[in-house]
């Protein structure tokens, strides 16, 4: 793969918002960000497209943005909602439907959506909980303001039931607007698809390329989810860039522009991917362990991207994992359900709470958070309330926040700071 106008452009990721700047809906009306094309920010951007017969609502943000959303369009436009189209089937892009959804409204959907609502379905309780720690501030702010502005229950999150469903590409048109629906399955979800207006040259990709442009993605997420295969994602960075748009509407912030710059960093991105897969790859052939790949594969200069949702050593990790599986051959003991934390206790009693909790603090000392974390938490496996032991792992923890620029990372360790406090 080509680097060509790589280097007429810096990384887009240094001039861009970070991960911490997402927000909930609460903009008090829609921003138009390109002729008839409206945005309302939120979890999500959701966006609108006027026509001469009626409105298209691309993505509709969680059931309790929707109220936002949906004031914010009706002041630019209160024709009635033609069509409501999903990017992807994750909640922050179908839970407003109903509150959009009138007699007539037909609802637009990749053809593995089904697949999605049914994990979301199944795996409720588990994912709301795994992803708490990381967006719940955030959730409850947006929550309180939205209640405090409409004083109403806000509505539930819309069940996803889609009306037309798009295999590869559909073609729609709309009082003179022409749009295609193209499948993008290397996205957040294998149900990804962008809506690319070709008369404008724009293209509403949503979170296709990671929730904030210009980032690695996450091949799989801390909050579990399905592995996201690399390969399919080069594909369809690429089948967008030979779209060659001159304006990216994005899941989030403001949109990109420029057809030099788009291309630019769609191939920054492409072949980020491309080079993970491709090394991770030559590791597992040559035998390496797969921490070992982690440590040691890293992007030449010219494919820098940010990092800050994404990271690309737990992408090595995703891409090795989905050809390989969980086992790692390093021990039998990964065969059975007995896992290390089981002879913390004996550890604890050969070695001491204490010395271990000394020999962590001097490995902290020494710049090795993450080795103080494994013998502290020998002991708190052990004794949870040991105070050297919690001491020391807080630190760590702390040492290793203070380095850290990606979200979910700080999330997490935030979360066991807390823990530990």
């Amino acid at each position: 793969m080509t680097d060509d106008g790589l280097h007429d452009f810096a990384p887009l990721h240094r001039s861009r918002p970070g991960v911490e700047e997402l927000a909930g809906a609460s903009a008090t009306e829609a921003q138009e960000v390109a002729p008839g094309i409206w945005m309302s920010p939120g979890l999500t951007n959701s966006y609108l497209l006027t026509t001469g017969d009626g409105r298209i609502v691309v993505n509709t943000g969680m059931g309790f943005e929707a109220p936002v959303h949906k004031a914010n369009f009706d002041a630019v436009d209160d024709s009635p909602v033609r069509y409501i189209i999903y990017t992807q089937g994750h909640p922050d892009h179908v839970g407003g439907t109903d509150v959009f959804r009138e007699p007539g409204t037909q609802v637009v959907a990749q053809a593995n959506w089904e697949m999605w609502r049914d994990d979301t379905d199944r795996l409720l309780m588990h994912r709301a909980r795994n992803t708490a720690f990381a967006f719940m501030d955030k959730i409850s702010a947006t929550v309180a303001g939205i209640q405090q502005r409409f004083g109403q229950v806000l509505p539930a999150q819309a069940v996803p039931n889609p009306d037309v469903i798009v295999d590869d590409i559909l073609s729609l048109e709309v009082g003179s607007r022409k749009m295609q629906l193209i499948a993008t399955p290397g996205g957040e979800t294998t149900d990804s698809m962008v809506v690319w207006l070709p008369d404008e040259r724009v293209c509403l990709c949503s979170n296709l390329f990671g929730p904030v442009f210009g980032h690695i993605p996450n091949l799989v997420t801390m909050r579990g989810d399905r592995y996201r295969d690399a390969l399919t994602a080069v594909d369809s960075y690429e089948r967008v860039r030979q779209l060659q748009p001159e304006a990216l509407l994005t899941g989030h912030f403001e949109p990109i522009r420029g057809a030099a710059r788009i291309n630019a960093e769609l191939i920054r991105l492409r072949d980020a991917v491309q080079y993970l897969h491709d090394e991770t790859v030559a590791a597992m052939n040559a035998g390496d362990d797969v921490r070992d790949a982690m440590a040691q594969i890293v992007l030449p200069p010219h494919l820098e991207v940010g990092e800050g949702y994404g990271k690309v050593s737990w992408n090595v990790r995703a891409i090795w994992e989905t050809y390989n599986g969980w086992f790692h051959r390093r021990s039998a003991t990964e065969l059975y359900s007995v896992g290390p934390e089981s002879v913390s206790a004996d550890v604890v009693e050969l070695a001491g709470a204490d010395a271990l909790s000394e020999r962590a603090d001097r490995l902290l000392a020494a710049g090795e958070p993450l080795r103080a974390i494994h013998l502290g938490e020998i002991v708190l496996n052990a004794d949870r309330a040991h105070p050297g032991a919690r001491s020391v792992v807080k630190a760590a923890h702390e040492a290793l926040l203070a380095q850290s620029t990606n979200f979910w990372e700080s999330a997490w360790l935030r979360k066991q700071i807390g823990e530990l406090s």
